[in-house]
């Protein structure tokens, strides 16, 4: 029988053979390169209550120095804390440490089990084969591997196997256990603004009065009015706030009263629990619309015979089991007319005119703007008064929009721009060098002060240990400076430049930007979108007054441009600078411009009439007749001139008479002038002149 002393010997043979065997795969070029300790925690309730589960994983630290780590290569990666290890695409931490496992700066991970580091074989096999490749090794809690060692490599891909299963079960169970409690009844969910669950667990009707009276009249005005949006309406009208109990966020247990909305009516419609069912499954996953980064996402509500469990009779209700059936199949009827009609509007979305469908972004609300194809197409929102009663936030004139998007569209492809692009490149590779040039100097300080220090260890006396004991540190000191600036080097090094347009491509840019706009009008209108989407990502509308829009056209680069555009309107007292055309008009007038020279110099000047972007000689026109800037065909004077009528009752003759005396040059035609907008004769205020023509009268009458 084995005595105690040669059991610890053979307990000391082992644990040496051990610590020998898993220090014969860490090399020296493991050393050189960062240790990773990764720290996560499936949920947030672990991080906050199962601390000794963390302090575990944070001693992988001293494990990592107790294998030839410094601290200073140390790096300890816990930003995935509170995160499930079933995929990766929300755990930025794990993705840090793939990214520079594959840049090759990785010599060790450490984990405190391989379920810390992935929960899914895609994720774990992936980091296995960048492992592999690039020769990082990998620790646990039992040993050291490595992934390029065909045991070891087996032996984890097995741990990997068993931590997704192990995961399978977990969940197995925990859904097997909540579908006998909804089974029995027993499961608590969360209960709907109305409802009250007790200490006891027993459901009764919210004890404030206000809050039943409110849910007690939204379902017979829905049965009366027949649709959400009128319920709506009718509560906004009569200013009825709707009580809402918060489940999550800052307030969370309050109850809010807040403004009614087409969705919380909704929601209080469809919700079961009103008419004293419990269900269980109205939504559920789908694996197929899930989105990465969002675990809520992905759950589609189901039709009532897929419901998981239905049980009636289990809450207080407030309307019956038959009413709310027919509730729903009300709103399934509207909801179907609402398709219908959609479906029947007039323009397909990939043939309409507007161009900007899809695109058009409401600068009120952020909503997309729909399409109205009526006489003239416009782009309109009605997302406020849809879900809060609202007046509509904007209804703009499409193609004076579409215009000023398209001219926007043909000057981003032109050659300025192409110019432009190229400065932009070229400035971008310059800074690249400089960078560059910043970098290599850098490196050749480090390395000089690292050669520096090794020469001043080499020149110092052995037996002086204090001095050589700090050149040494010095010396480590400067070596591990010199590896992290080759490391940040190389990363630097691997970030992608632009590269500069080749003469082939900028050859078919010119060629498009020089032919596009001559064929763009014979252009079917479901090409025309398709181009606009290949620089344009949105374009935000706002109007900024009653005849100007602000045109926003963010591109697919991220930059943006600013254009504004003059949609027509009705009205002539509401075009931007109005005043100031009056007076314009005015001074014209006055200095004897007629209609058509007045409205051509408005029209040079800047300003538009309300459904041109000319001014009209009839707008000139409409002006001067309502501010009385206009000339009677009875006046006697005019301009400090005679009249014909005006002269021919100063000498009591007809005006026969008086053009007579023009046409035989008694009135001279020096003296003589016409009107340039009403066309009248004009005689200067001469008193020879009214002399001389009362001579000729009295000669005329004596003949």
């Amino acid at each position: 029988m084995m005595s105690m002393s040669e059991k610890v010997d053979n307990n000391s043979r082992e644990l040496s053979q051990g610590l020998s065997f898993i220090s014969s795969k860490i090399a020296e070029r493991h050393l050189q390169r960062l240790a990773y300790v990764y720290v996560r925690q499936s949920s947030p309730k672990q991080v906050l209550h199962h601390r000794e589960s963390q302090a575990n994983q944070y001693q992988l630290v001293q494990r990592a120095e107790s294998l030839g780590w410094s601290p200073e290569r140390i790096q300890v990666i816990d930003t995935d804390q509170g995160m499930s290890g079933q995929d990766s695409a929300s755990r930025n931490g794990f993705q840090q440490i793939v990214s520079e496992v594959s840049l090759g700066h990785v010599g060790i991970i450490f984990g405190y089990e391989v379920s810390r580091l992935a929960r899914n074989n895609g994720d774990w096999y992936h980091l296995l084969d960048l492992s592999a490749v690039f020769g990082t090794l990998i620790a646990d809690c039992d040993g050291v591997y490595d992934p390029r060692l065909y045991n070891d490599r087996l032996l984890l891909g097995l741990k990997g196997t068993m931590s997704e299963a192990e995961l399978h079960l977990l969940r197995q169970r925990l859904d097997a256990g909540r579908m006998s409690q909804v089974k029995r009844g027993e499961y608590r969910q969360h209960l709907p603004t109305g409802l009250v669950r007790q200490p006891d667990g027993t459901v009764i009707k919210d004890p404030d009065e206000q809050v039943r009276h409110i849910i007690e009249l939204l379902f017979p005005k829905f049965v009366e009015l027949g649709s959400c949006q009128k319920v709506l309406r009718y509560l906004k009208q009569e200013g009825i706030l709707l009580p809402r109990h918060q489940t999550s966020g800052l307030h969370k247990g309050e109850m809010l009263w807040k403004p009614p909305s087409e969705a919380a009516i909704y929601d209080i419609m469809r919700n079961p629990a009103y008419a004293g069912a419990f269900a269980y499954g109205r939504k559920q996953s789908d694996p197929t619309r899930r989105i990465p980064g969002r675990p809520a996402a992905g759950r589609i509500p189901q039709p009532m015979d897929k419901w998981l469990h239905l049980q009636q009779g289990v809450y207080p209700a407030y309307i019956s089991w038959e009413q709310y059936l027919s509730n729903q199949e009300r709103l399934h009827q509207n909801g179907h007319m609402y398709r219908e009609r959609t479906q029947g509007a007039k323009g397909a979305a990939r043939e309409g005119s507007c161009l900007l469908q899809g695109l058009a972004i409401c600068g009120i609300c952020s909503h997309h703007m729909r399409v109205a194809y009526k006489p003239t197409p416009r782009y309109t929102c009605d997302a406020l008064a849809k879900s809060f009663a609202e007046s509509i936030c904007m209804s703009l004139h499409a193609p004076s929009i579409d215009e000023v998007v398209v001219q926007a569209f043909f000057e981003a492809i032109q050659p300025a721009q192409l110019d432009a692009l190229e400065a932009i490149l070229d400035t971008q590779h310059k800074e690249h060098e400089r960078l560059c040039q910043q970098w290599e100097d850098r490196l050749k300080r480090v390395r000089y002060e690292s050669h520096l220090a090794e020469r001043q260890y080499n020149s110092v006396d052995p037996d002086n240990r204090l001095v050589a004991a700090t050149l040494e540190r010095n010396w480590e000191e400067k070596l591990r400076q010199l590896q992290e600036t080759e490391e940040e080097y190389e990363r630097f090094q691997q970030t992608p430049v632009s590269q500069p347009l080749s003469p082939q491509l900028r050859e078919q840019f010119r060629q498009v930007s020089d032919r596009l706009p001559e064929f763009w009008p014979k252009l079917p209108n479901s090409q025309k979108k398709e181009l606009l989407r290949c620089l344009i990502s949105r374009v935000i509308l706002k109007r900024k007054s009653a005849d100007t829009v602000e045109v926003k056209i963010v591109w697919v680069s991220g930059h943006y441009s600013m254009v504004y555009a003059q949609p027509p309107i009705w009205r002539e007292e509401d075009v931007t600078g109005y005043d100031d055309m009056i007076k314009k008009v005015q001074s014209l007038w006055q200095e004897g411009l007629d209609d058509n020279g007045i409205a051509a110099q408005l029209t040079q000047d800047g300003h538009r009439s309300a459904r041109s972007l000319e001014v009209s000689p009839v707008t000139v026109s409409k002006i001067r007749y309502k501010h009385g800037w206009h000339y009677r065909r009875g006046s006697l004077e005019l301009n400090g001139f005679h009249t014909v009528r005006g002269l021919a009752t100063i000498l009591g003759v007809g005006r026969n008479w008086v053009y007579s005396q023009m046409h035989r040059g008694v009135i001279k035609a020096s003296e003589v002038s016409r009107h340039p907008q009403t066309r009248m004769y004009l005689i200067s205020k001469n008193p020879e002149l009214i002399e001389r023509l009362r001579r000729q009268r009295a000669e005329n009458r004596s003949t």
